[in-house]
């Protein structure tokens, strides 16, 4: 969507701030429209998501500091009337592509939505989109109701989290205390307001998992033939750790899916025992 906006606009050049994941997503896409591309990335970024970067010859720029401080540097470098700022956090039309997410989800699954949507939230774009697609579902009545979003964090950078159940309607400031799950490392979320008011608005929940269920589930999915990286597993360790209530009746629906975002061969592989693996 942000691609074809560009082009449509005649840009030059497009620039994004990315934790790694989404900055590689907009790569792609101003390589295949023809666009040159600047990223702003931490500089303790995967090796693998930089080279994917560089690969699609965006080109990368490794910021030292807080994930803050990335994104203020590429917003800073965006102010020129001849570059697109390409932002996955501020700019609306990101969020009407991850909302297709849901849409396939539907048709995948005949034309409905499972009971629950489990989903890893950091800047909450993914979520965000999910939100936009099952109200325009339901708005459409292609869905007769709209299933639970539950976002997962990790236990080191939660500031949604704890927001949500000290029931506030912004985010807590926290410390960003690390986490193997970088994609979802944002301990001040701009769109935090909007995070929360869209889960309570599905009567959803937020929950959190520790670095060892991250590892934990990270291995399961492995030894099932799903390598991805530990971003993606923190929404399958919130299942096993029996965090997703069940619906207290049973329905016709598919009762809970998560996404796997996210490849396991650019991120750095989890500090684990051999014994693990």
């Amino acid at each position: 969507m942000l691609a074809a906006l560009a082009r449509q606009l005649s840009a030059r050049t497009m620039i994004a701030d990315s934790s790694g994941n989404a900055g590689t997503a907009i790569a792609a896409y101003a390589a295949r429209a023809g666009i040159g591309c600047d990223v702003y990335v931490p500089a303790t970024t995967s090796a693998g998501k930089v080279a994917q970067l560089r690969a699609y010859g965006a080109t990368a720029h490794l910021i030292e500091g807080s994930r803050e401080d990335t994104a203020h540097a590429a917003a800073k470098a965006a102010d020129r009337p001849d570059v697109f700022y390409a932002s996955h956090v501020h700019h609306p039309f990101f969020l009407h592509g991850t909302k297709t997410y849901v849409f396939e989800l539907w048709e995948q699954l005949g034309r409905r939505l499972p009971d629950t949507l489990v989903l890893p939230v950091g800047n909450g774009t993914l979520l965000l989109g999910a939100h936009i697609g099952c109200r325009e579902l339901f708005s459409q009545h292609l869905i007769d109701r709209r299933p639970a979003i539950i976002a997962v964090q990790a236990a080191g950078c939660a500031p949604l989290a704890k927001a949500f159940h000290d029931g506030l309607t912004t985010p807590t400031a926290v410390a960003n205390h690390g986490t193997i799950a970088e994609g979802i490392a944002i301990a001040r979320p701009a769109r935090g307001a909007q995070i929360l008011a869209a889960i309570r608005d599905t009567g959803g929940t937020i929950v959190t998992v520790t670095e060892a269920q991250i590892r934990t589930a990270h291995t399961t999915l492995a030894r099932a033939g799903l390598y991805v990286e530990p971003t993606a597993a923190v929404c399958w360790a919130a299942i096993e750790a029996g965090l997703i209530q069940a619906p207290s009746r049973p329905t016709s629906r598919p009762h809970t899916v998560a996404p796997l975002c996210g490849s396991g061969l650019k991120s750095k592989a989890p500090t684990a025992r051999a014994a693990d693996y």
